[in-house]
């Protein structure tokens, strides 16, 4: 029989709509949770109903641009009308748009990668820390990444540098209210042909070569040569999200296939 760690529990996902976000949903759902399945894709609304079937206690559904602050709110505050409370943030939205030499960003696409990559987790922090605090406890898990320390993707890597840094610093400033902190740092995951990709232009065949070096050095860089599957990232963030981890706090676990980033 399945563990059931999240029975009586309250999970928001964010980016729960494909890839790593929807395998933490129906991970959590298979484990007893009520979750609540935040996305700016209706596609969110199907996962809600395979969440029902793997198991889910209730699932309650936002669809909002997390990008933006006031959406962040909005989705926070039906999370807390619908259930009264929220145990679990996992913050997943994010990933590279584009895949270049720094020197070849343009600035509105280094902007566009730190709003996508940084700001969600920024904002969905400062929207749910009042009511953990309130409520006496809690658990975040931000999802950031190993590329960090790689090829071509130097906004990107900037962006969830800074995840990396506000999730020891919250974990510091909110241990006293209960509240753990921490984040997992995914490899290369094969989450299979994207229904909504983060970029729509078709790519050139330069564009082709730099992105393949991302690949390349990804796989070189994993003791285990092959990228992850998004229900192996998931289980290291039920993990942090459960009470298995009850005294860990401010950690980035790289989950790289050995690859620490």
């Amino acid at each position: 029989m399945r563990a059931a760690r999240f029975e009586n529990k309250v999970a928001v996902i964010t980016g729960a709509a494909q890839g790593i976000g929807r395998a933490v949903a129906l991970q959590m759902a298979a484990e007893g949770a009520e979750l609540v399945l935040v996305d700016r894709s209706e596609i969110v609304h199907e996962v809600a109903q395979e969440a029902e079937a793997a198991g889910a206690v209730a699932v309650h559904v936002e669809t909002a641009d997390l990008e933006q602050y006031p959406d962040c709110c909005r989705a926070i505050d039906g999370a807390v009308s619908r259930f009264g409370r929220i145990d679990i943030l996992v913050n997943n939205v994010g990933g590279t748009i584009w895949a270049k030499p720094y020197e070849a960003y343009e600035e509105e696409q280094i902007e566009a990668e730190v709003r996508r990559s940084l700001f969600p987790t920024l904002w969905c922090c400062h929207a749910v820390l009042k009511p953990m605090q309130a409520q006496g406890g809690g658990a975040i898990v931000n999802v950031s990444s190993i590329a960090t320390r790689g090829l071509n993707r130097v906004p990107y890597a900037a962006a969830k540098g800074g995840v990396n840094a506000m999730t020891v610093c919250m974990a510091f400033e909110n241990s006293q209210h209960g509240i753990r902190v921490n984040a997992v740092a995914p490899g290369g995951t094969d989450v299979g042909e994207r229904r909504i990709p983060r970029n729509t232009a078709q790519q050139s065949e330069q564009e082709k070569v730099w992105y393949q070096q991302i690949v390349d050095q990804t796989i070189d860089s994993t003791f285990m040569k092959r990228y992850s599957t998004p229900e192996e990232q998931a289980s290291a963030i039920l993990f942090l999200a459960s009470d298995d981890a009850s005294y860990i706090t401010g950690t980035v676990l790289p989950v790289g296939g050995g690859d620490l980033g």
